[in-house]
């Protein structure tokens, strides 16, 4: 099967199939270097993108110098990605037509305070590319922070009519 990359409506360039794919055919194969997540962290802590793709217990992430690193992300992705023996494999969901963009879910779990926003355009777009979890995990976050804000403010405000009623 032939990929290729090329210009994506979704983001920049994407890679596309040249011949028609079957379900459950593998795509590509993610592959690079691999190296610790601390060591990713470290090279790509100002670089805006990366290519990068965790492996296991996440300790260790694949520098993604491939084809595959083209696949762009999409919340009603065509194909998957799945783990053997420490290698990534791209496989397809559906049935997929000649000429058509591969996209998977990226189901990003890791970006400190980066939105990750998604351009897919589904009709299932959730808007980033976090995986639904963290989407909620997050919410939890911030949910709790926000409480904790309001009870200062609370409290606060409490001290200060406690002090004007001490004054009077």
């Amino acid at each position: 099967m032939g990929l290729i990359v090329r210009s994506s409506a979704i983001h920049a360039a994407g890679c596309y199939t040249t011949a028609p794919v079957r379900k459950g055919e593998r795509v590509a194969e993610y592959s690079g270097p691999r190296i610790s997540k601390a060591m990713a962290d470290a090279l790509y802590q100002d670089y805006p993108v990366t290519y990068l793709f965790g492996l296991g217990d996440l300790s260790v992430v694949i520098d993604g110098f491939c084809t595959a690193m083209f696949i762009n992300h999409s919340c009603d992705g065509n194909c998957e990605t799945s783990e053997e023996d420490g290698r990534i494999w791209i496989t397809a969901l559906r049935d997929i037509p000649a000429d058509s963009e591969i996209t998977y879910d990226y189901c990003l779990y890791d970006g400190s305070d980066d939105p990750c926003i998604c351009n897919c355009g589904a009709d299932n777009c959730r808007g980033s590319m976090y995986a639904a979890e963290e989407l909620k995990r997050r919410r939890a976050e911030a949910r709790k922070l926000a409480a904790k804000k309001r009870a200062k403010r609370k409290a606060a405000k409490t001290r200060s009519k406690a002090a004007a009623s001490n004054s009077a």
